[in-house]
């Protein structure tokens, strides 16, 4: 029976396929200079360039401060204090983590890393990749909390820069996935209790804005758990992120299921299979594929709604970066201490952008091999 699916979901995905001419790329010229708009638009930007190119080279380079020994140097000067970077960078990786023991968070980022890297692979996606996840995990956790194996405990009001934003956000999306799925298949279900319930909770949570969730979770939610039963602030943003990132999920995996010809699951059921063998091997695998895009900008949204949990006194990337700023020894570089944080923001969502895209173009030639 699931060599007769395989070879349906095969079928049917070769079917809603329409293959588009494949254009020829424009040369360079002519996407610059093509027309009347393009070209006024390129020598708008030259222009733009020429203007400010050199005070940037000004300021960020020639007359920039790289290496003195305080901030006395920075507050005579006319260019960027990137000396101060050099000064407090491990202040704004990992916050407030105390000195000697920041080779645990550091060790930790990488294990998500790395974790991350594989994970990128679809070869590896199989179940020996979520055991894992689950093993990495508990390494990252025991890193950072210690207590065991002679590490020093170290309570996560004392957690802070990118590892903290690492895991809200891949804890926010790596659990907030399956229950956005559920949610969405509970929302097109035909039964009226599974589908209320998904309703409301996907509009409650969508009508309101992350920081009320924040707060709730951060107030609320200790008044709500039984007596004795408690959660600190961390697994409380958890909480309130994984939720959040749900029901936006939950709405973009909806969109790709009404993508699915209903004569596709009409036929699976035809064939005998079940309700979950239909949705596991048939349409859940073409609806995600059908919403990579929407799906690719809600990972990057929630990536950078991390930084939102300075509302209740977590210290993430951005709240490490300010914290660092408030030093009565430099002159608080504000532009070169954003352009730090801004840059690996960039790089995090920028990697996940052109995932996308290789998924995407990876998806297209298996269907149409």
């Amino acid at each position: 029976m699931t060599m007769v699916a395989e070879q349906f979901n095969t079928v049917s995905v070769s079917a809603t396929v329409v293959e588009r001419p494949v254009e020829a790329k424009k040369p360079l010229w002519h996407v610059l200079f093509g027309d009347i708009v393009s070209a006024a638009l390129t020598l708008a930007a030259l222009a733009f360039l020429l203007l400010t190119l050199p005070n940037l080279i000004r300021w960020g380079i020639l007359d920039a401060i790289w290496s003195p020994s305080e901030g006395t140097a920075c507050r005579e000067a006319d260019g960027a204090c990137w000396a101060f970077l050099r000064a407090k960078y491990r202040q704004i990786l990992f916050g407030i983590y105390p000195p000697e023991q920041q080779w645990r968070p550091l060790l930790g980022s990488i294990v998500v890393m790395i974790l991350v890297v594989v994970s990128l692979q679809p070869a590896a996606w199989r179940r020996s990749l979520l055991v894992g996840w689950i093993v990495g995990t508990a390494a990252f956790l025991t890193l950072m909390s210690g207590g065991v194996f002679g590490l020093a405990p170290v309570p996560t009001a004392y957690w802070g820069g990118l590892p903290v934003t690492l895991l809200l956000a891949i804890s926010a999306l790596g659990i907030g996935f399956p229950f956005g799925v559920v949610l969405a298949l509970g929302r097109r279900s035909v039964l009226p209790v599974p589908r209320l319930l998904s309703i409301g909770l996907i509009e409650i949570i969508r009508g309101l804005p992350l920081v009320s969730l924040l707060f709730m979770a951060s107030i609320m939610l200790p008044v709500m758990l039984p007596d004795g039963m408690t959660l600190d602030k961390l697994a409380r943003a958890c909480v309130a992120l994984t939720v959040f990132s749900a029901a936006y999920i939950a709405e973009v995996v909806r969109g790709g299921l009404q993508s699915i010809p209903a004569g596709q699951p009409e036929a699976a059921r035809a064939l005998g299979l079940s309700w979950v063998q239909t949705t596991r091997l048939i349409v859940l695998p073409q609806a995600l594929r059908n919403v990579i895009p929407p799906l690719t900008n809600t990972v990057i949204v929630m990536v950078k709604n991390t930084a939102l949990v300075l509302v209740v006194g977590l210290f993430d990337l951005l709240s490490a970066g300010k914290a660092a700023l408030t030093d009565p020894d430099w002159p608080s570089p504000f532009a070169e201490t954003y352009l730090f944080i801004a840059a690996i923001y960039f790089v995090i969502c920028f990697g996940i952008s052109k995932y996308s895209i290789f998924l995407e173009a990876r998806f297209a030639n298996a269907t149409r091999s």
